[in-house]
Formats: structure tokens, sequence, C-alpha cells
């Protein structure tokens, strides 16, 4: 009798298959009902989606977190970056980022699960302190914070753990942060990993552009100049403007502006502001230039594309 040796990557797939079935069965049970982005009450920081179909696009605030596809796709872009994921490629980005999402598989027969996890970047820097070390940047590899790396048994596996937990939750407060750590670690010793690296890292230019980044979101509806920015990141203003676009795939000027305008089309959706409140509440002199560049970011003016949403019956969520 003959027998056929499988190759690491079909044995690394039947293994991780079953977990990833057992992942999907938790989430279609905890996330009943849901068609947006959900935080688990248990495990604060575990934040589960379940959409019956493609509903179009989702602009959002990417907090530090990975991303993990169970069942179906989804497209996401920041700036002119774009990325995919699916089962087989997780999603991770260590800063805070303005982005826009699409779910490209989901039906009612088989919708689009997923779930993410806040990452805390002390957490990624205690662990480099303790010696764990990433594997070195694949070659031409570019310098972008946000990527995509392969989905291994393992990773799946401490994510079933961590989301088996909402089923006991007593044992949450002790547990879920021994499997966050786990599932950091992996991540860190992952393909992306030196990604992780480059922003956690007290001393590295992507931690400088990280403060920057979170005083841009804090005060993104003032005049902010990049000088004010800079100083933040304690940069010269011309290296500041090098590194953070490369980090980000957007000049610190479109990034405020993204973070404007998804936050004006949240006032609107939610607070059923009118387009003119809207914009002069994040930051826009001239209704006239917010109406051209919302439209040019949406497709659409604001109130069209408002009502559009409303008739489609989304929310202003983010969805991981």
């Amino acid at each position: 009798m003959s027998s056929t040796a499988q190759s690491p990557e079909a044995r690394e797939d039947f293994s991780a298959e079953p977990v990833r079935q057992r992942l999907a069965a938790r989430l279609m049970r905890h996330g009943t009902g849901l068609q947006a982005l959900a935080e688990s009450a248990a495990v604060p920081g575990l934040m589960m989606m379940r959409l019956h179909g493609c509903e179009g696009m989702v602009c959002a605030i990417y907090e530090p977190l990975v991303a993990l596809v169970v069942q179906g796709s989804k497209r996401v872009s920041f700036g002119d970056e774009t990325y995919r994921y699916d089962p087989q490629r997780y999603f991770v980005t260590p800063l805070e980022l303005p982005g826009r999402s699409v779910v490209l598989e989901a039906t009612p027969e088989r919708p689009f699960l997923s779930l993410a996890l806040r990452l805390d970047l002390r957490e990624i820097a205690t662990l480099v302190l303790e010696g764990v070390a990433p594997p070195p940047p694949a070659p031409g590899a570019g310098r972008r914070a946000m990527a995509t790396g392969a989905v291994d048994a393992p990773l799946l596996d401490a994510f079933d753990r961590l989301l088996a937990l909402l089923d006991q939750p007593q044992h949450a407060p002790v547990l879920a942060p021994l499997i966050r750590r786990e599932i950091t670690y992996r991540l860190l010793t992952g393909e992306a990993g030196w990604r992780l690296r480059q922003i956690a890292a007290v001393d590295s230019q992507g931690h400088q552009v990280s403060r920057a980044i979170s005083l841009l979101r804090a005060r993104f509806a003032e005049p902010l100049r990049v000088e004010d920015l800079a100083r933040e990141a304690l940069m010269s203003a011309s290296s500041f403007h090098h590194h953070f676009k490369a980090l980000t795939g957007m000049s610190p000027l479109q990034f405020q502006k993204q973070l404007r305008l998804g936050e004006a089309r949240r006032l609107m959706l939610v607070e059923d502001l009118d387009a003119s409140t809207a914009a002069y509440r994040v930051g826009y002199e001239s209704a006239s230039q917010f109406s051209r560049e919302y439209a040019r970011q949406f497709g659409a003016p604001p109130m069209r594309d408002i009502a559009a949403l409303r008739l489609r019956g989304e929310g202003a969520v983010a969805a991981p």
C-alpha cells in the first residue's frame, strides 16, 4: 500500500480547518442577530461581526488591532493602499488609521463572520524587551504599518480559546490576558511581526509618528500645521512628512481629511445633522468644499449618500 506525503502547507491547512469550523460555530452562536461590530463584555477588546449581505462601503477608524475573517472575505483601503483578507490571511495594523472597507462575500446562507482583537503596544514592547525577536522583513517589503499575514493553526487555536471564554465568563478575567499575550506573541513572531515592532519600540520613528497621530485624532477639527505634528513627533517637518506617508500611505493632510469626512458622515447618519452643520462641526469653513470632497470620498453628495445608507439600513460603525 502506497501513501502520498502531504506538504507542510497541506498539513497546516488540514489541522487549521477544524479550528476554523469551531470558531465559525461560536461566532454564529454569540453573534446571533449582529449586523455590525459588537464588542464582548466578558472579554474587553474582543470584537465580533456577522453580516448576511454585502451592504456597501463602511468608513471607520481602525484602532491598533488584528482582524481575522472566519468566513467570507473583505477589502480595506487606507489612502491608496488596499488589502484583502479572508480565512487564510489576517489583517493587522499597529496604528490608528481612517479606512474604508467592503465585505466581498456574504449571503444569508453563508454569512460573513469575523472577529478582531485590539492590540496593546505596551505588551508588544514588553515582549520585545524580553527577547522576542520578529523575523526580518521580506526583501522588497515596504514600510507600511498595516499588513496581512498567513493564518496558521496555532493562531486560530488561540483565538478559539479566547472566544470559548464567552461560554465561561467567570474565567475570563484570569485567562483572557494570558491568551491575549499568546496571540500578541504569535503575531510578533509571524511574518508581520517586524511591522508591529517598528511602531511599538519607543525609540523608533514609527512610535514617534504614532504620537503625532494621537494628537491629530484628538484635534482633527482644528487647523493643525505639519510643523505642530512634527514637533509632537520630535522630527523636522520634512522628515515627519516622509515617515508619516511611508507608514500610513497618506499625507498628514489626507489623513486629517479622512478623519473629518468620516466623522461628518457619522454625525449626519447617527445624530441627524444637516450637511452644513456637520461640515462646520468637523472643521470645514466652506460647505461647497465639504460637499465636493465628501462626494469624491463616498461617491455621492452628503445628503444623497446618507439617504442611501438609511434606505439600506446601515449604521456608521467600524468593522474588523
